[in-house]
């Protein structure tokens, strides 16, 4: 497994075990929040990701090297794990699983989540962006069309901007099975993933449903 692929498969460990489970557990809320130089919780646990370290209070703590439920127990997270029965997808990491973290690898899903949370705050300032942990992907819903940045997954390996319509549409821009993707080396900046965000819109709103 190659190290932006591993790197991104801690964090969104990091993100599932570690802050959104035990965040539901204590205060009811899976959702992250974007922040600079990495992502956060929203409530309770307090607990910030920031380049390859978890910040817990005044301990920031190095991720690599270590094990999801070493980890927990360094940032005295007592309860770890994903939080139980919402969804059936995930990271797929288990508390005893090691973490690998690239410093380079971690950065480049730091910049792709800042530059897709700034551009959707420009697209649509009334909604404010989160961080899943499900799929691991910052978005927002409006217009009946999710919008949004994905670090990677099953479907492409790689950082990507996407819009998909809660109705599927018809038509070249829709590339994808769940709408259209647009990997972010070709989106090189805010300003271009919010121009995507913006042709997205325009689009759902004039090609047709697609019939299945």
């Amino acid at each position: 497994m190659d190290e932006p692929t591993t790197t991104r498969r801690a964090l969104h460990g990091v993100a599932e075990l570690l802050m959104a489970g035990p965040q539901h557990r204590e205060s009811g809320t899976i959702r992250l929040a974007v922040t600079p130089g990495g992502f956060a919780t929203a409530a309770g646990p307090r607990l910030r990701v920031a380049g390859t370290e978890l910040v817990a209070g005044d301990r920031a703590i190095p991720m690599n090297g270590t094990t999801f439920r070493e980890l927990a127990a360094a940032a005295g997270i007592t309860d770890p794990g994903a939080p139980a029965g919402l969804y059936r997808d995930g990271s797929g990491a288990g508390l005893d699983d090691p973490i690998g973290i690239d410093a380079g690898a971690a950065g480049a899903v730091h910049t792709g989540f800042a530059r897709g949370d700034e551009a959707l705050r420009r697209f649509a300032p009334e909604v404010a962006p989160v961080l899943w942990p499900e799929h691991f992907d910052v978005g927002i819903a409006a217009g009946e069309v999710n919008y949004g940045v994905s670090a990677g997954d099953s479907y492409l390996d790689e950082p990507y901007a996407y819009a998909a319509p809660w109705k599927p549409r018809a038509g070249s821009f829709w590339n994808a099975p769940f709408g259209a993707a647009r990997p972010l080396g070709e989106l090189p900046g805010a300003t271009a993933i919010l121009d995507f965000f913006m042709e997205g819109r325009d689009r759902a709103a004039s090609d047709p449903v697609r019939e299945d």
